[in-house]
């Protein structure tokens, strides 16, 4: 990064304006055109500048503080606990903001994944806003990052369109750079991931299978196992059952020679979506039954996944008061959370509600005016199977056949969506 997009970058970090920047040493004009490129100002001006930015201008990279950002970096996607992140983070974060340097500028890309692991996704999208205003400086090393961690950000708000086409384009920058095994194996994992979301299935077993090899080469079983796991579902997806067990026995075994009880908790969920498709409940119970009485590791959407398919299978196999067991425990982790950010599990729930109590009238209104037109619009297809045929067998339940059958028309539709993504 030039000079002028670095004091613009440091400007807005501080919502500094130009006219307070400016003010006492240049006219607001000229420090626009130093800031866009357009101008070389002198020492002096560069000096009295950073000066009240409360930057150092740096002369020479400085080799050891070079290796420790290296290091920061390299702990972003590894298995490193986020105190310990945060800790190094702490360590360079002053040396690092205060000078400028070709080091400086991968950190504060790298910011943005920084924020997204702590869970800040608002600051993480400010960082972006930020960085934005300079991105055009940016040499090919720098864009790769800013490609990749973009993507980052547009997955965890979940538009995963938008993060496959990031991913692309840093894959891109990827082939003209030199970048280590590991981020390269990263890379191909992340889109592996998202094109999961997406239900791109052969993207999936693509990039997972490229990724899988990389990383066994380098023995990071903890990736192999992830690699694994998204096999698994991915065969499950196009109805290979005896491929996706087999991925997913692979990935408890790595797990559990790792000790990573998360990963093992993961797979057991896995397992439990497995034979539910398969329409074995009772395995599909034992499954999800396993993974909650070791829920203390669970990230919160694993734990409402648990409780929600819990509450679905002991439904389905008319344990009603077991299904309504599930149903109170998530209405009390409900309690504490942000609910439009669960909002699937939140109808869910409500669903459940009116269905255990055989509240016909408000289950319909939930279910049809609510529920089911929030599932088309977010294209969540699986979801919909589940649902609409839920609704088709309660009017066939009450005779209502003709009703049944147009709820049984989306079912089968939905399906059809489903295979062709």
């Amino acid at each position: 990064m030039e000079i002028g997009p670095f004091i613009k970058l440091h400007r807005i970090k501080q919502n500094m304006t130009q006219e307070e920047l400016a003010e006492g040493i240049v006219s607001e004009s000229y420090l626009s055109k130093i800031e866009n490129r357009r101008t070389e100002p002198s020492a002096d001006v560069i000096n009295m500048l950073c000066t009240k930015l409360g930057v150092e201008v740096k002369s020479e990279e400085d080799t050891l503080l070079k290796e420790k950002c290296q290091e920061w970096f390299d702990m972003l996607f590894e298995v490193n606990s986020k105190e310990e992140i945060t800790e190094k983070y702490q360590e360079l974060q002053e040396t690092i903001d205060n000078n400028y340097s070709h080091t400086q500028v991968l950190f504060e890309i790298h910011k943005i994944r920084y924020y997204l692991i702590m869970d800040e996704v608002n600051l993480a999208l400010k960082q972006i806003n930020n960085l934005k205003e300079v991105s055009n400086t940016f040499d090919n090393y720098q864009l790769y990052f800013w490609m990749k961690f973009k993507g980052n950000y547009n997955s965890v708000i979940e538009e995963f369109g938008q993060a496959i086409r990031l991913y692309k384009m840093a894959e891109e920058k990827a082939n003209q750079i030199d970048i280590s095994d590991d981020e390269a194996a990263d890379l191909k994992y992340t889109m592996a991931v998202t094109f999961s979301k997406l239900r791109n299935t052969l993207e999936v077993i693509d990039y997972a299978n490229k990724a899988l090899e990389a990383y066994s080469k380098n023995y990071n079983f903890i990736r192999c196992a992830q690699c694994h796991i998204l096999l698994g579902i991915s065969y499950r997806r196009i109805r290979i059952y005896d491929k996706a067990i087999k991925n997913y026995n692979l990935a408890q075994h790595l797990a559990k020679l790792n000790k990573h009880d998360e990963l093992i908790q993961l797979t057991n969920i896995n397992l439990g979506h497995l034979y539910a498709t398969r329409g074995e409940t009772q395995k599909s119970i034992a499954c999800f039954k396993d993974v909650l009485e070791q829920q203390g590791h669970l990230k919160m959407k694993d734990r409402l996944v648990v409780i929600t398919s819990l509450m679905r299978e002991y439904y389905l196999s008319q344990e009603y008061e077991k299904s309504r067991e599930m149903l109170n425990q998530g209405l009390k982790l409900m309690k504490g959370i942000d609910k439009e950010r669960f909002k699937l599990f939140d109808y869910e729930f409500e669903t459940y509600t009116h269905a255990l109590n055989n509240e016909n009238e408000k289950f319909e209104r939930v279910v049809i005016d609510s529920f089911i037109p929030y599932l088309k619009k977010q294209k969540d297809y699986a979801s919909l199977i589940i649902y609409t045929n839920m609704v088709g067998k309660h009017f066939e339940d009450q005779k209502k056949y003709k009703l049944a059958t147009k709820y049984y028309k989306l079912a089968n539709y939905s399906y059809e969506q489903l295979i062709k993504i």
